[in-house]
């Protein structure tokens, strides 16, 4: 369910065009455009005259990525710069020993190589490293533009551009446990953090390399993924609230 302060100051539920905020728990293999699209869609669908309204998200999460995606219609949307500038929260796996050119599954990673060698407090410590005040280059498998076009295109065609390091800050990177080559974490970061980037850089520092081999996210600010409605209950959410109550006919 949306937490109530979400729609405090908006007026009736129905009023997607005067404004609404919806926390959207993201599924696997789908981009926020996507879900996006989705919504804007069903809102649009549920309308009796099928007027648009504007919908957009508050923070970009990669397809292969879950989570918490805040979403607003109408007037709503105008708060959403405020929600792309809050602290989030992450969980994950990371697989130590070989690399990939996205940082995550999106490309083949490379062989393994032993990570044997390597225990729970050697990457525990290395991670803790990670943490504070960073300058992090972003992974060239993203959305970010160079040239007016996303770095992920040119990447795709082995023509992968330099990205210039951004400032982020990663308040916890904690590693919960080591099993064989996978780890599992939490992070604790600003706005702007790749966790792919990081995951990477954690692998280099470790000197076997590392992936993104599954990322989820808890929460953006206050707002947690638990509170969240899964794509098809926020649908059902939206066609049972958008549309006034019906009549049945008498036969």
């Amino acid at each position: 369910m949306i937490p109530t302060e979400l729609h405090a100051h908006q007026p009736e539920l129905s009023g997607f065009a005067a404004g609404e905020v919806l926390l959207v728990a993201k599924p696997l293999g789908w981009t926020s455009f996507d879900v996006v699209n989705k919504v804007r869609f069903a809102i649009r669908h549920a309308q009796p005259d099928g007027a648009k309204i504007k919908v957009g998200h508050a923070g970009t999460l990669d397809p292969l990525a879950t989570g918490l995606l805040i979403l607003a219609t109408g007037k709503a949307t105008r708060q959403l710069e405020t929600f792309q500038g809050l602290d989030k929260v992450y969980s994950g796996t990371l697989t130590l020993g070989q690399t990939t050119p996205s940082y995550d599954g999106e490309t083949p990673p490379t062989p393994p190589v032993p990570t044997g060698h390597l225990d729970l407090d050697q990457v525990r410590a290395a991670a803790a490293t990670l943490t504070g005040a960073l300058a992090q280059i972003p992974p060239v498998y993203s959305a970010i533009k160079t040239g007016g076009k996303p770095s992920y295109r040119a990447a795709r065609k082995g023509n992968a551009p330099e990205l210039p390091p951004r400032s982020v800050r990663v308040d916890q990177f904690q590693i919960l446990d080591l099993v064989d080559a996978e780890a599992r974490f939490v992070v604790h970061c600003s706005k702007g953090t790749y966790i792919r980037s990081l995951v990477h850089d954690l692998g280099q520092l470790l000197g076997v390399g590392a992936w993104l081999s599954s990322l989820q996210r808890d929460a953006i600010g206050p707002y947690a993924l638990r509170d969240a409605r899964d794509l098809d209950q926020t649908l059902a959410y939206i066609a049972a609230t958008a549309l006034p109550p019906r009549h049945e006919s008498q036969p």
